[in-house]
């Protein structure tokens, strides 16, 4: 393998792995490596017709599948910058996100391709038929070409954030910074070439997308499906002798919640991971009985390329800390009230990150650069944690999730890890809503197991045991179900406008 860069993964998996199966598509079909290394090989041929070279930015907006593996790495091999988009994203984001990245092409699902108001110069290539696009497969018919020298350094992808503050930022990333979230993931993870993931995480988000590279890194088997369905993950679990299943805490709620488990066959399990979102040790605490394997929690965010701190399953179990970071990667807690001093050992305060994977900054945005990078390169990632004697990291909360009641700091997940603790809450959620009296309070919302007869006062009492009086929930509203983003992240900003 060259220098640390995207830009040869794809060629030298081939090289090492030839025609075994890289990518199962359940119900669709299989793929080798080195039918990606052709397949990748002849679009960045037909890009290269197009005019695009390195440097160019390429939207990438196509739901999981084998088309947009191809699409990435065609776009790689040229040294071209990926733009991905979410599946899920409107039509006005994806033309946000192409005009501030100033994409020259966008790639689309060909129903979608009209709806999408692109700019004039940039180039429309549809996948199925649209009248103002060129075709996906048309693409495919271009000549081969082998990767393209680059940097680690060199920019490789502008990752943009969900923009739930207002528009999204356009983090740049480094093929260093993807490179060194995959072998830290690989590495502590410990893939290997015989191993079969599950997974339904999008290929557009970090986490999702470092599991798919990992593939052609480590020579895995990777059984993609495009959503997550609890029921599905068990029979495909069963089937196809998964090793490593990957997910975020919504999905392991569902499945412990689902009927299906009483009969589902879990032996060839030999770990999972869990990202994305705190996950209270009660649920962990029931995957590792259930399921049988080490459950290996993880930290990552879009500005630092994926996962940069995580467990081995090497290790004792800790419950509730996301482990350790990554070679390379500095950590340090800074106190909430100046970012400058440290937090001593156990008290929260913000997390702070430096080292290669982090962003180089906001495309376009100094403002937000500024804000989120200091002088010393130490990104503020916005989550209150506190390190234990050992090194440990524990993520207690967003900061912008913080409760503050009666002048009182209350942190929605501390709240969650008790409310989960009782044997008929499904999932839960925290949010502060608004109040005369106290400025905020905490509710808590909670899906309860099929049949449970379990009701408001009852709960409260179990919180009762666990919590001061001034951390409890205020009240309890029992829902069907969580608004949650397209890789199952609880929205708490959204529980308000159902309380």
């Amino acid at each position: 393998m060259r220098a640390a860069t995207m830009t040869h993964l794809v060629r030298h998996a081939a090289g090492r792995f030839g025609d075994r199966i890289g990518l199962t598509l359940p119900g669709e079909g299989e793929y080798s490596y080195s039918q990606f290394d052709q397949l990748a090989g002849r679009f960045a041929g037909g890009l290269a017709d197009l005019g695009i070279g390195p440097g160019d930015r390429v939207v990438l907006y196509l739901p999981n599948g084998w088309q947009w593996i191809v699409a990435y790495h065609g776009i790689a091999r040229l040294g071209a910058v990926v733009v991905p988009a979410n599946i899920l994203l409107s039509a006005q984001e994806v033309a946000y996100i192409a005009s501030d990245s100033k994409a020259v092409a966008a790639i689309l699902p060909g129903e979608r391709s009209a709806a999408v108001p692109l700019d004039d110069q940039v180039c429309r290539i549809a996948l199925g038929n649209a009248a103002d696009a060129m075709e996906f497969e048309s693409l495919l018919h271009g000549g081969y070409r082998e990767p393209v020298e680059r940097r680690p350094d060199d920019l490789f992808t502008i990752a943009y954030t969900s923009g739930t503050t207002g528009k999204p930022k356009g983090a740049m990333l480094t093929h260093r910074a993807l490179w060194e979230s995959l072998v830290g993931t690989a590495t502590f993870h410990v893939r290997h070439s015989s191993e079969v993931v599950l997974s339904s995480l999008p290929y557009a988000h970090v986490y999702g997308n470092i599991v798919m590279n990992a593939m052609f890194l480590a020579g895995t088997r990777l059984v993609s499906t495009p959503k997550f369905d609890a029921g599905r993950a068990f029979e495909l679990i069963e089937a196809e002798r998964v090793s490593l299943f990957e997910g975020v805490p919504t999905m392991y709620y569902q499945m412990l919640a689902h009927p299906q488990i009483a009969g589902a066959d879990f032996s060839s399990l030999q770990r999972c991971t869990v990202g994305g979102q705190t996950m209270p040790v009660a649920k962990i605490e029931a995957v590792v009985d259930r399921f049988g394997c080490p459950l290996l929690e993880l930290w990552g965010m879009t500005e630092v390329a994926g996962p940069a701190v995580t467990h081995s399953p090497y290790w004792v179990a800790r419950p509730g800390s996301i482990g350790l970071p990554f070679a390379g990667m500095q950590v340090r807690i800074a106190d909430l009230n100046d970012t400058s001093r440290d937090s001593p050992c156990g008290t929260p305060g913000e997390l702070m990150v430096r080292g290669p994977q982090v962003t180089v900054g906001y495309y376009n945005n100094p403002t937000a650069t500024a804000q989120a990078l200091d002088a010393q390169g130490w990104l503020a990632t916005g989550d209150i944690a506190y390190a234990d004697a050992d090194g440990f990291l524990y993520v207690v909360d967003r900061k912008k999730d913080m409760i503050i009641t009666a002048g009182y700091n209350v942190y929605p997940a501390e709240l969650e890890q008790v409310v989960a603790m009782h044997p008929d809450v499904v999932m839960t959620a925290v949010a502060g809503i608004p109040d005369e009296e106290k400025g905020e309070i905490a509710v808590a919302f909670v899906v309860l197991r099929e049949g449970s007869q379990l009701d408001e006062a009852t709960l409260l009492v179990h919180c009762r045991q666990h919590l001061a009086a001034y951390k409890m929930p205020r009240a309890v509203r029992f829902v069907s179900e969580l608004p949650k983003t397209s890789t199952g992240k609880i929205m708490r900003r959204l529980l308000a406008n159902i309380a």
